[in-house]
Protein backbone atom coordinates (compact mmCIF):
# COMPACT_ATOMS: atom_id res chain seq x y z
CA UNK A 1 0.00 0.00 0.00
CA UNK A 2 1.27 3.45 -1.38
CA UNK A 3 2.36 5.86 1.65
CA UNK A 4 -0.05 8.76 1.42
CA UNK A 5 1.64 11.03 3.87
CA UNK A 6 3.02 14.55 2.52
CA UNK A 7 7.15 14.58 2.76
CA UNK A 8 8.37 17.44 3.95
CA UNK A 9 10.97 19.37 2.04
CA UNK A 10 14.09 20.10 4.36
CA UNK A 11 16.15 22.91 3.57
CA UNK A 12 19.98 23.29 5.24
CA UNK A 13 20.11 26.35 4.89
CA UNK A 14 16.39 27.51 6.80
CA UNK A 15 16.62 24.29 9.17
CA UNK A 16 13.01 23.41 11.25
CA UNK A 17 11.64 27.23 10.27
CA UNK A 18 11.39 26.04 6.93
CA UNK A 19 9.85 21.79 7.72
CA UNK A 20 7.34 24.32 9.89
CA UNK A 21 6.05 26.39 6.86
CA UNK A 22 5.11 23.38 4.88
CA UNK A 23 3.88 21.27 7.40
CA UNK A 24 1.55 24.20 7.86
CA UNK A 25 2.95 25.15 11.33
CA UNK A 26 3.52 29.07 12.50
CA UNK A 27 6.92 30.24 11.63
CA UNK A 28 8.52 30.51 14.69
CA UNK A 29 10.35 33.95 14.60
CA UNK A 30 13.97 34.81 16.39
CA UNK A 31 14.16 37.96 18.68
CA UNK A 32 16.53 40.40 17.36
CA UNK A 33 19.64 40.59 20.24
CA UNK A 34 19.12 43.36 22.50
CA UNK A 35 23.25 44.67 22.39
CA UNK A 36 24.51 45.29 18.52
CA UNK A 37 26.82 46.54 16.88
CA UNK A 38 26.59 50.19 15.92
CA UNK A 39 29.44 51.04 14.48
CA UNK A 40 33.38 50.85 14.62
CA UNK A 41 33.40 47.89 16.96
CA UNK A 42 30.89 50.22 19.08
CA UNK A 43 28.06 48.57 20.95
CA UNK A 44 24.62 49.76 22.27
CA UNK A 45 25.24 48.63 25.73
CA UNK A 46 28.26 48.27 27.84
CA UNK A 47 29.93 45.23 29.20
CA UNK A 48 28.73 46.44 32.82
CA UNK A 49 24.99 46.56 31.36
CA UNK A 50 25.03 43.61 29.68
CA UNK A 51 26.02 42.13 33.11
CA UNK A 52 23.26 43.61 34.87
CA UNK A 53 20.93 42.89 32.02
CA UNK A 54 21.53 38.64 31.97
CA UNK A 55 21.42 38.55 35.55
CA UNK A 56 24.61 37.35 35.38
CA UNK A 57 25.52 38.55 39.45
CA UNK A 58 23.18 35.01 40.31
CA UNK A 59 26.24 33.26 39.14
CA UNK A 60 28.99 35.26 40.29
CA UNK A 61 30.99 32.87 43.10
CA UNK A 62 28.42 30.02 42.82
CA UNK A 63 29.94 26.80 42.82
CA UNK A 64 28.49 23.05 42.92
CA UNK A 65 29.20 20.41 45.18
CA UNK A 66 31.89 18.06 43.70
CA UNK A 67 30.67 14.31 43.30
CA UNK A 68 32.61 11.95 45.13
CA UNK A 69 33.68 9.39 43.07
CA UNK A 70 33.88 5.84 45.25
CA UNK A 71 37.51 4.85 45.72
CA UNK A 72 38.71 1.57 44.37
CA UNK A 73 39.40 -0.88 46.63
CA UNK A 74 43.05 -1.87 46.40
CA UNK A 75 43.37 -4.96 49.20
CA UNK A 76 40.68 -7.60 50.79
CA UNK A 77 40.39 -9.17 54.02
CA UNK A 78 40.59 -12.96 53.57
CA UNK A 79 39.89 -15.46 56.34
CA UNK A 80 42.48 -18.21 56.05
CA UNK A 81 41.27 -21.78 57.45
CA UNK A 82 43.95 -24.55 59.38
CA UNK A 83 45.08 -25.19 63.14
CA UNK A 84 48.10 -23.39 63.06
CA UNK A 85 47.17 -19.86 60.86
CA UNK A 86 46.10 -16.38 62.13
CA UNK A 87 42.28 -16.77 60.89
CA UNK A 88 42.48 -13.56 58.93
CA UNK A 89 44.68 -12.04 56.32
CA UNK A 90 44.51 -8.75 54.57
CA UNK A 91 45.50 -9.76 50.55
CA UNK A 92 46.00 -7.13 47.59
CA UNK A 93 43.83 -7.21 44.89
CA UNK A 94 46.08 -6.21 42.29
CA UNK A 95 49.01 -8.94 41.03
CA UNK A 96 52.80 -7.62 41.37
CA UNK A 97 55.10 -8.54 39.20
CA UNK A 98 57.29 -10.84 39.17
CA UNK A 99 60.37 -9.48 38.02
CA UNK A 100 61.36 -5.62 38.41
CA UNK A 101 63.64 -3.55 35.51
CA UNK A 102 67.51 -2.70 36.99
CA UNK A 103 66.94 0.64 35.60
CA UNK A 104 64.39 3.31 34.84
CA UNK A 105 62.51 3.03 31.31
CA UNK A 106 64.00 5.74 28.97
CA UNK A 107 61.14 7.78 28.27
CA UNK A 108 60.91 10.38 24.79
CA UNK A 109 61.35 13.74 25.16
CA UNK A 110 59.74 15.91 22.12
CA UNK A 111 62.70 17.73 20.86
CA UNK A 112 63.57 21.58 21.24
CA UNK A 113 64.57 22.96 18.00
CA UNK A 114 67.38 25.33 17.34
CA UNK A 115 67.10 29.40 16.70
CA UNK A 116 68.64 28.33 13.44
CA UNK A 117 65.49 25.61 12.65
CA UNK A 118 63.01 27.97 13.01
CA UNK A 119 60.90 29.12 10.22
CA UNK A 120 61.47 32.63 8.60
CA UNK A 121 58.59 34.46 7.84
CA UNK A 122 58.80 38.06 5.87
CA UNK A 123 56.46 40.62 4.96
CA UNK A 124 54.47 40.11 2.08
CA UNK A 125 55.37 44.45 1.06
CA UNK A 126 58.97 43.36 1.68
CA UNK A 127 60.49 42.18 -1.78
CA UNK A 128 63.83 42.00 -2.88
CA UNK A 129 64.39 45.49 -4.64
CA UNK A 130 62.09 47.42 -2.68
CA UNK A 131 62.70 50.66 -1.10
CA UNK A 132 62.40 50.24 2.39
CA UNK A 133 62.74 53.69 5.22
CA UNK A 134 65.14 52.82 8.63
CA UNK A 135 63.50 53.61 11.90
CA UNK A 136 66.33 52.24 14.44
CA UNK A 137 70.24 52.38 14.02
CA UNK A 138 72.69 54.90 13.42
CA UNK A 139 71.06 55.28 10.29
CA UNK A 140 67.34 55.52 11.17
CA UNK A 141 65.39 57.95 8.70
CA UNK A 142 67.72 57.39 6.16
CA UNK A 143 66.20 55.17 2.72
CA UNK A 144 67.70 51.84 1.51
CA UNK A 145 67.49 49.37 -0.90
CA UNK A 146 66.64 45.61 -0.24
CA UNK A 147 68.59 43.04 -1.35
CA UNK A 148 67.41 39.72 0.73
CA UNK A 149 66.80 37.87 3.55
CA UNK A 150 69.53 36.17 5.26
CA UNK A 151 69.39 31.95 6.99
CA UNK A 152 68.52 34.26 10.64
CA UNK A 153 65.39 35.79 8.99
CA UNK A 154 67.67 39.30 9.29
CA UNK A 155 67.62 41.39 5.90
CA UNK A 156 70.68 42.49 4.08
CA UNK A 157 69.80 46.34 2.95
CA UNK A 158 72.26 49.07 1.26
CA UNK A 159 71.99 52.72 0.50
CA UNK A 160 73.63 52.00 -1.80
CA UNK A 161 76.75 53.70 0.31
CA UNK A 162 77.67 55.83 -2.73
CA UNK A 163 74.34 57.75 -2.81
CA UNK A 164 73.26 58.12 0.99
CA UNK A 165 76.44 56.31 3.12
CA UNK A 166 74.20 53.36 4.21
CA UNK A 167 76.33 50.55 3.97
CA UNK A 168 75.93 46.99 3.62
CA UNK A 169 74.12 45.71 6.98
CA UNK A 170 71.62 43.44 8.79
CA UNK A 171 68.02 44.70 9.97
CA UNK A 172 65.40 42.81 11.43
CA UNK A 173 62.13 43.59 9.34
CA UNK A 174 60.04 45.34 12.10
CA UNK A 175 62.38 48.70 11.98
CA UNK A 176 62.22 49.10 8.23
CA UNK A 177 58.64 50.80 6.56
CA UNK A 178 58.40 49.26 3.34
CA UNK A 179 57.95 51.99 0.16
CA UNK A 180 55.65 51.26 -2.92
CA UNK A 181 59.08 52.46 -4.71
CA UNK A 182 60.88 49.50 -6.13
CA UNK A 183 64.43 48.81 -8.41
CA UNK A 184 64.58 45.91 -10.95
CA UNK A 185 67.26 44.09 -9.17
CA UNK A 186 67.56 40.99 -11.29
CA UNK A 187 70.96 41.43 -12.38
CA UNK A 188 72.72 42.45 -9.36
CA UNK A 189 74.65 39.64 -7.96
CA UNK A 190 75.45 39.57 -4.34
CA UNK A 191 78.52 37.59 -3.46
CA UNK A 192 77.82 34.51 -1.91
CA UNK A 193 80.42 35.08 1.19
CA UNK A 194 77.87 37.36 2.68
CA UNK A 195 75.70 35.65 5.10
CA UNK A 196 75.55 36.29 9.00
CA UNK A 197 78.71 35.33 9.72
CA UNK A 198 80.19 37.74 7.60
CA UNK A 199 78.77 40.14 10.02
CA UNK A 200 79.97 38.58 12.83
CA UNK A 201 82.57 41.13 14.85
CA UNK A 202 86.03 39.69 15.92
CA UNK A 203 86.44 40.26 19.78
CA UNK A 204 90.34 41.61 20.21
CA UNK A 205 91.93 39.18 23.15
CA UNK A 206 91.90 42.23 26.91
CA UNK A 207 95.17 43.28 27.35
CA UNK A 208 96.92 42.08 30.77
CA UNK A 209 96.29 45.41 32.99
CA UNK A 210 99.54 46.49 34.62
CA UNK A 211 100.23 47.82 37.82
CA UNK A 212 99.64 51.54 38.25
CA UNK A 213 98.01 52.46 35.36
CA UNK A 214 94.87 50.98 35.11
CA UNK A 215 93.12 53.75 32.41
CA UNK A 216 96.22 52.84 29.27
CA UNK A 217 94.48 50.30 27.78
CA UNK A 218 91.56 52.53 25.47
CA UNK A 219 88.44 50.88 23.54
CA UNK A 220 89.03 50.62 19.62
CA UNK A 221 86.95 52.12 17.24
CA UNK A 222 85.41 49.65 14.25
CA UNK A 223 86.95 49.93 11.13
CA UNK A 224 85.64 48.34 7.78
CA UNK A 225 87.71 45.63 6.83
CA UNK A 226 89.38 45.42 3.39
CA UNK A 227 86.95 42.80 2.29
CA UNK A 228 84.16 44.72 3.55
CA UNK A 229 85.21 47.35 1.14
CA UNK A 230 86.06 45.68 -2.02
CA UNK A 231 82.53 44.12 -1.13
CA UNK A 232 80.62 47.22 -0.58
CA UNK A 233 82.09 48.55 -4.32
CA UNK A 234 80.88 45.48 -6.25
CA UNK A 235 77.29 46.00 -5.22
CA UNK A 236 76.68 48.99 -5.33
CA UNK A 237 78.22 49.60 -8.67
CA UNK A 238 75.82 47.00 -9.88
CA UNK A 239 73.06 48.84 -7.92
CA UNK A 240 74.35 51.79 -9.54
CA UNK A 241 73.61 50.28 -12.91
CA UNK A 242 69.94 49.59 -12.10
CA UNK A 243 68.86 52.59 -10.74
CA UNK A 244 70.73 54.46 -13.83
CA UNK A 245 67.91 51.92 -15.95
CA UNK A 246 64.61 53.27 -14.69
CA UNK A 247 62.74 55.70 -16.05
CA UNK A 248 63.13 58.60 -13.39
CA UNK A 249 66.50 57.68 -12.16
CA UNK A 250 67.60 61.30 -11.37
CA UNK A 251 64.34 61.38 -9.15
CA UNK A 252 65.33 58.14 -7.68
CA UNK A 253 68.60 59.13 -6.59
CA UNK A 254 67.04 62.45 -4.88
CA UNK A 255 64.99 60.36 -3.22
CA UNK A 256 67.15 58.06 -1.65
CA UNK A 257 69.46 61.05 -0.83
CA UNK A 258 66.70 62.81 1.11
CA UNK A 259 65.75 61.73 4.92
CA UNK A 260 62.53 60.83 6.03
CA UNK A 261 60.80 63.43 8.53
CA UNK A 262 57.02 63.82 10.06
CA UNK A 263 55.94 67.21 10.59
CA UNK A 264 53.37 68.92 12.09
CA UNK A 265 49.85 67.03 11.39
CA UNK A 266 51.68 64.02 9.51
CA UNK A 267 50.55 60.91 11.02
CA UNK A 268 52.09 57.52 9.70
CA UNK A 269 48.99 55.70 9.58
CA UNK A 270 47.80 57.73 7.48
CA UNK A 271 50.19 57.82 4.83
CA UNK A 272 50.84 55.64 2.06
CA UNK A 273 54.59 55.42 1.20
Amino acid sequence: MADTKKKVAFSPAAGKPAAAKAAGKKEFKYGAPRNYDLGNGLYRFSRTKMFHKKALWKFVDKKNPKKETPKKQLTKEKTIGGEKNGGKRIVSLAKKTRSYPTCDRIRKHPAKKCFRQHKRSLRSTLQPGKVVILLAGVHKGKRAVFLKQLASGLLLITGPFTLNGVPLRRIHQSYVIATSTKIDISKVEIPSNIDDAYFKRLKAKRAKKEDGDPFVAKKEQYKPSEQRKSDQKVVDGQLMKAIKTEKDSILLRKYLCTMFGLRTNQYPHRMKF
